[in-house]
């Protein structure tokens, strides 16, 4: 391989798709950290012979250090404080391999031209404009009022990439990615929850819309995504008026049925809008406690719905084609996470 095809940005991804730091990375290959640090930098490039030993130590064909990547996005992560550094920057990997793969050449007659719409929003944005967010882009994706049957398929439809994934730690069950021309969205498997998957599902489409690029890594942003997935979920004009006005176990039972929403986010919309009061809305919460519901709540909907187009084109003859120059370990962990 050429010094001059060499991608710097290529090199730390495969490294952290090992879950290995530069000293990790330095050790294997008897070489100082300075250098994988310079490498990684764009500093300097390494020879032909040190791309070999690379691809060999981090299982990657040589040519994947060739492909064109223009940058690392950090990604939308819940509770940064709490996810480890490590598992978020691996995740984020994965899910670059899943871009690399959805914008292969070979891909683009498989899988609809992403059409994500924009509705940025500043930092400060109240949840009354969000609300606003997620009526626009219901209407402008078409959906019929009421309850949104497929939350992924309609995701899928529209051009992102969704991969569901056992993420390995309790503090990360979904992120995003927000490329321009394929957003990547990954659900994590290790929670076998439909309402919580949609949820999650909704979260990360809210940061795909209202904050792109620009916004990540704030508290505020996660709290307008929390309120764009229950607003586009569960609109103010279709659901307020099926919401009781006490705590009523059995209607709420049979709305989580029919909105294919969790417990707890029914309670929090009825709060939100006002159909229950503030101490009725605690009463509810701490029976639940009480219960057993927080951990696993009553009226399971089933499996979590599956991301069809991404498993479609990696079992494709495009799909074989796309993967020659990616990391078979990984290509082959996606493939068996294919229901």
């Amino acid at each position: 391989m050429s010094e001059r095809t060499f991608e710097s940005a290529r090199l730390r991804l495969a490294r952290e798709l090992r879950g290995w730091s530069q000293a990790e990375l330095a050790r294997q290959l008897a070489v100082t950290p300075a250098a994988i640090s310079q490498f990684e930098s764009g500093a300097t490039k390494p020879s032909a012979e040190t791309c070999e030993q690379l691809g060999r130590r981090l299982g990657v064909p040589v040519g994947f250090f060739s492909l064109a990547l223009t940058e690392i996005h950090e990604g939308f992560f819940r509770s940064l404080r709490r996810t480890a550094v490590a598992d978020r920057r691996k995740a984020r990997a994965v899910a670059h391999i899943a871009h690399d793969l959805a914008t292969h050449d070979s891909a683009l007659n498989v899988i609809p031209r992403a059409s994500i719409p924009e509705f940025p929003i500043s930092v400060s944005a109240e949840i009354g404009e969000v609300e606003e967010v997620a009526a626009q882009v219901r209407r402008q994706w078409q959906v019929i009022p009421g309850p949104v049957p497929e939350m992924v398929e309609l995701i899928e439809r529209h051009g992102a990439a969704v991969i569901r994934l056992p993420l390995g730690s309790a503090d990360v069950d979904a992120f995003s990615l927000p490329f321009d021309d394929r957003p990547v969205i990954v659900l994590g498997s290790d929670k076998n929850d439909r309402a919580r998957s949609r949820f999650d599902a909704s979260h990360e489409l809210g940061h795909l819309v209202m904050h792109g690029q620009r916004l990540y890594g704030l508290p505020e942003v996660e709290r307008q995504a929390h309120w764009f997935a229950a607003a586009f979920l569960m609109p103010r004009d279709d659901i307020y008026n099926e919401l009781p006005r006490r705590v009523d176990w059995p209607i709420l039972f049979d709305l989580k049925q029919k909105w294919k929403v969790s417990l707890a986010a029914l309670l929090m919309r009825a709060r939100t809008l006002g159909a229950l009061s503030e101490s009725n809305y605690l009463t509810a919460i701490k029976t639940a406690s009480a219960r057993g519901w927080r951990r696993v709540e009553p009226v399971p909907l089933g499996a979590p719905e599956r991301p069809r187009m991404l498993n479609s084109l990696m079992t494709s003859s495009a799909g074989q084609k796309a993967r020659i120059s990616l990391p078979h370990h990984i290509l082959d962990a996606l493939a068996a996470a294919i229901p």
